[in-house]
């Protein structure tokens, strides 16, 4: 318990520094831009992260079941370096289909399609999950946390600059990408001080012939982590293709500031998981422990947002973003019911149940993602944030159950 808040802490440590950074960075777009310009943007940066993250794999995960021991460790680190080198293969090839097909449906304009394609590339040679896996499996969470604090503050320091200098579409993508590519380096220079990567090993077929259930796990883990992107980023790009640039920019409002809670939950997750991996007879007594602390802290997060989300909204990106209030309201309870079912996740996933924890996810998220046209015209921007929390909802009571059943 002790060992997994304090990595949680870690990951907290880099994430409240980006927290902070990322209201600087966000209140200069959104006020150099406005709503329509700053909703264009949103639509490019969010269809580079769906690219990325719907063809990379979790290999971080792999790394931390197979890697307990040092032969182990080489061949697991060698397989997801040769997934990632086909993930950043795929998905240069799906984004160039994807814009040449369907940029006038995203709303793209001819000007900025190759600056989207561009962001892409970035976004995918910044794959970091192996670097990630194996800084966990080291228990060095502090050096990750000063990888993961490079992303906000080369954003920030750029967001500067762009005011100054040129505050457009075209140089904020830059700037973004540049903090992509300047992570990833960080990330791959910290983790091959902590454990040299054994080239000799990089395969995609060692690993699955000493453990049979290896594609099964790393299909299972990788899915739920596509369903992540579809239930975030893919929303923001479906909120602008049926209702708008602008409307995409005032839900990415709401959720950069909404979804606070999804940090920490997405943080402990990865903190508790390797301890559930190491120590199975005392996992059910960790989860019960980690469940009460979410709770508590679920509840509070979504007070504060009552009381001052207008403020905070108006103060970050002004007045025009005002319509974000409600909707961020409403993704900081979905944020609080996943931060109670993070560590119900990564226990079903240290059993090896992968495949049912990406079940569980993936039926009521298309369900969510269907009815979003209806939801859209009845309630605005707070229609998709409505899908957000029913998915949440249904998802973390159906992981609830299944756990329950697991350790019955």
């Amino acid at each position: 318990m002790r060992r997994a808040l304090t990595n949680t802490g870690w990951l907290m440590g880099a994430r409240g520094v980006n927290a902070v950074l990322s209201i600087v960075y966000l209140a200069i777009a959104t006020r150099l831009l406005g709503p329509d310009d700053f909703g264009l943007f949103v639509i490019a940066f969010t269809f580079a992260q769906i690219v990325a993250g719907f063809c990379s794999f979790q290999t971080w995960q792999a790394i931390i079941r197979w890697g307990q021991d040092e032969g182990g460790r080489r061949t697991a680190t060698g397989f997801a370096v040769a997934l990632d080198f086909a993930a950043i293969a795929a998905g240069v090839v799906i984004a160039a289909l994807a814009l040449a097909l369907f940029a006038n449906t995203l709303l793209l304009p001819a000007e900025l399609r190759w600056p989207t394609f561009a962001f892409t590339v970035a976004s995918l040679l910044a794959i970091r999950s192996t670097p990630t896996g194996l800084l966990r499996l080291h228990d060095r969470y502090d050096r990750a946390a000063y990888a993961d604090a490079t992303t906000s503050m080369v954003r920030a320091a750029g967001a500067v600059l762009v005011m100054f200098l040129d505050p457009t579409i075209l140089s904020f993508l830059l700037v973004w990408g540049v903090a992509e590519i300047a992570t990833a380096v960080v990330y791959w220079w910290l983790a091959a001080r902590t454990e040299p990567i054994d080239l000799a090993r990089i395969s995609l077929t060692r690993l699955p012939r000493e453990h049979p259930d290896a594609w099964g796990f790393v299909w299972g883990t990788s899915l739920t982590a596509s369903l992540a992107i579809a239930s975030r980023q893919l929303l923001v790009l479906l909120v602008g293709v049926l209702g708008g640039a602008a409307l995409a920019g005032i839900y990415r409002v709401a959720s950069q500031l909404g979804e606070g809670l999804l940090k920490l939950a997405q943080a402990l997750l990865r903190a508790v998981y390797p301890e559930l991996v190491r120590n199975p007879d005392t996992a059910s007594a960790l989860v019960g422990k980690i469940v009460r602390i979410a709770v508590v802290t679920g509840v509070a997060v979504v007070m504060l947002g009552l009381v001052l989300g207008e403020w905070i909204i108006i103060v970050v990106a002004g007045r025009e973003f005002v319509a974000a209030t409600v909707p961020m309201i409403v993704l900081a309870g979905a944020a609080s019911i996943e931060l109670v079912g993070a560590s119900l996740e990564a226990l079903l996933v240290a059993r090896g149940r992968a495949i049912a924890n990406f079940v569980t996810r993936a039926i009521p998220l298309t369900i969510g993602l269907l009815s979003l046209p209806w939801l859209l015209q009845w309630f605005g921007v707070t229609g998709a944030a409505l899908v957000i929390l029913g998915t949440s909802l249904v998802t973390v009571t159906a992981l609830a159950v299944l756990t329950r059943r697991m350790r019955g």
